[in-house]
């Protein structure tokens, strides 16, 4: 394999970071308008190309067979910032927009993501399935919680919600809660039952509640993951 074609997989890496640092910019202008839409919804469209970079960097690593100890420590340095800071970030600057003070309490994700990665790096147990909230579904989580608050839900940016909510997200990314990977060695049902029941829950819920149902379906996902037949597919 010549060395170009190797580094594709990292080229795709790197284009996750740059989105998130381009997310935590338009996040910085909170809910004023640039260039057609808020900053916030700009914020969550670069969290999402982060997102689509991280799976395909996976996809491009397997296809070409260029796996290599680079290539893992730069995916969870980028993952860190695209969906550890930026979404924190992002709740920060959408809670100061409204001068609440306490939105400094999601300093607290990255912190919480960092050590997940730190652990997902040297845990042999997590190579079908994870221990913890993936830090991917942790930024999911938070676009939806944002979206929802921005929508009408209010309540979610003050200090007695948000902050047990921030604190539970936190402990749930550093928790040994066993979660179901998405990965899946086939398209049939079986053995498959639970990440297919994820899938139609997300169409339901985002057709439904729009960006908003990204809080739910994460919800959705943890108590699935808590049931027997989920946790079979999480070893």
């Amino acid at each position: 394999m010549n060395f170009i074609t190797s580094q594709i997989p990292n080229t795709i890496t790197c284009l996750n970071i740059l989105s998130g640092c381009v997310a935590i910019i338009c996040a910085s202008f909170g809910e004023s308008p640039l260039h057609g839409l808020t900053g916030i919804e700009w914020a969550y469209i670069f969290i999402g190309i982060a997102a689509v970079a991280d799976f395909c960097d996976g996809l491009a690593a397997r296809t070409l067979h260029a796996y290599s100890e680079l290539g893992k420590q730069l995916d969870s340095l980028c993952d860190a910032v695209s969906f550890g800071v930026a979404p924190a970030m992002t709740l920060y600057f959408l809670t100061a927009s409204q001068g609440a003070h306490w939105g400094l309490v999601a300093l607290l994700i990255p912190i919480a993501g960092v050590i997940r990665l730190a652990r997902f790096n040297i845990d042999t147990r997590q190579t079908t399935s994870f221990i913890g909230l993936p830090i991917p579904a942790n930024a999911i989580f938070w676009i939806g919680y944002t979206a929802s608050a921005t929508a009408g839900a209010g309540f979610l940016l003050e200090w007695w919600v948000l902050v047990p909510v921030v604190a539970a997200e936190c402990w749930l990314m550093v928790s040994p809660l066993p979660i179901f990977s998405l990965k899946m060695k086939s398209l049939g049902w079986r053995g498959n039952e639970a990440r297919w029941i994820l899938a139609v829950a997300a169409v339901a819920l985002v057709a439904t509640l729009h960006t908003g149902g990204l809080l739910w379906l994460i919800i959705f996902y943890v108590l699935l993951s808590m049931l027997p037949f989920a946790r079979r597919q999480a070893h």
